[in-house]
């Protein structure tokens, strides 16, 4: 039988309700968290389920300190990090989060996701990077062309960082909706969420296309980090 201490830290486990990152740390579904804290007390329950306390324990209570060591570091990855817990609530609520990495999406799916107001700028851009591309493959660099693409990197990271203060926008009203149990304005920040995040996901992938022409070197680094 698991202790009080785990009794404590494994709540839903014990009422039969699934458990959310948000209970493990006592949190409720906010998108505004105090990150301070929430370090204190990943550190404090770090130290509580780490293995080598149960190492003389029986085989059970031994398994159950991986599972929630294992579960602690995944709450605590995705809490700390607001986009990523933007995501994991609106998973947690019931929405379902498309996969946005472009690399698992076919090409047609990935153009029939180009936002309305960004159509023109995306033709575009794509119509440079391929010539870009095809100007690097035979050893040339097309200084105006390059030139072009810098401006482009600055317009969508101006773009982005708009994103980023509207989503910081829709946390506060989702938030404050959750305090006062205001259903339908919830559901309208839960689409405005998921809206924004895709939006942020594709101007990501539109910087991460022009930052692999103008650094292929840093490009080619930094997608083998995320495929490690």
């Amino acid at each position: 039988m698991p202790s009080h201490a785990q009794k404590s830290i494994e709540p839903a486990a014990e009422t039969g309700a699934e458990q959310t990152y948000f209970a493990l740390f006592s949190l409720p579904r906010k998108l505004n968290i105090d990150i301070a804290a929430l370090e204190r007390d990943f550190y404090k329950l770090s130290r509580r389920l780490h293995p080598d306390l149960y190492a003389r324990k029986s085989a059970e209570e031994q398994a159950w300190s991986l599972r929630q060591s294992s579960l602690l570091n995944d709450a605590y990855r995705t809490l700390k990090e607001p986009v990523a817990r933007t995501t994991y609530l609106l998973k947690v609520e019931g929405v379902r989060i498309e996969d946005e990495n472009s690399e698992t999406r076919d090409l047609q799916a990935k153009q029939n996701r180009v936002p309305a107001d960004l159509l023109e700028e995306v033709f575009e851009l794509n119509m440079q990077l391929e010539e870009m591309r095809a100007n690097l493959k035979m050893g040339e660099d097309d200084l105006a062309l390059r030139s072009d693409l810098v401006r482009a990197q600055a317009q969508f990271q101006k773009m982005l960082a708009s994103v980023d203060d509207e989503l910081r926008r829709a946390w506060a009203a989702w938030d404050a909706a959750s305090d006062a149990n205001d259903a339908p304005t919830k559901e309208k920040q839960k689409e405005e969420m998921v809206a924004l995040l895709d939006r942020r996901s594709y101007l990501r992938n539109l910087l991460r296309d022009v930052d692999g022409v103008l650094t292929p070197q840093r490009a080619s680094v930094a997608i083998a980090k995320v495929g490690s």
